[in-house]
């Protein structure tokens, strides 16, 4: 069977092809991506490396954004509530209460990139299990695909 369950024929190839693609196999392990400049120039990169410029490709073909930033990086209550999709005001009061941890310089809070993303993740956890609670819900009272009386009504 080939890929999706698809009856594939079989192909015959000589004992010598069979030995070049077992070598090319063998060689992949070993095998060093490398980034080529407009000029030529080459750094070979790391296995990590390309692994993330593969994902950050697949991300980008596939329209969404990205953002890089470094872990110990830190952010300004403006630039974290920018990545947290909320005002800086709601965000001081979650700092305020210790929900996500920051520090001063001087009199300016400072919030660490990773902590930033931590509290993301985890606010974008419960979000999508309450929805899904919600919807379970909504499933079992027989209500999920029931249109409202009032949708139509322009109220």
């Amino acid at each position: 069977m080939g890929i999706g369950g698809e009856a594939t024929a079989d192909i015959a190839i000589s004992a010598r092809e069979q030995r070049e693609i077992n070598g090319i196999y063998e060689k992949l392990p070993d095998a060093e991506a490398k980034l080529i400049g407009p000029d030529g120039s080459t750094e070979i990169l790391p296995n990590n490396m390309y692994s993330f410029l593969l994902r950050l490709l697949a991300d980008l073909r596939a329209g969404h954004s990205v953002t890089i930033l470094q872990s110990r990086h830190e952010l300004t209550t403006v630039e974290a509530s920018k990545i947290l999709g909320m005002s800086r005001q709601f965000l001081v009061k979650l700092l305020e209460k210790g929900e996500i941890p920051f520090h001063l310089v001087d009199t300016h809070r400072r919030i660490s990139a990773r902590d930033v993303m931590t509290y993301k993740l985890k606010r974008d956890l419960m979000r999508h299990e309450t929805l899904d609670e919600l919807a379970k819900r909504q499933v079992g009272q027989g209500d999920y695909d029931q249109v409202p009386d009032d949708f139509h009504s322009g109220r």
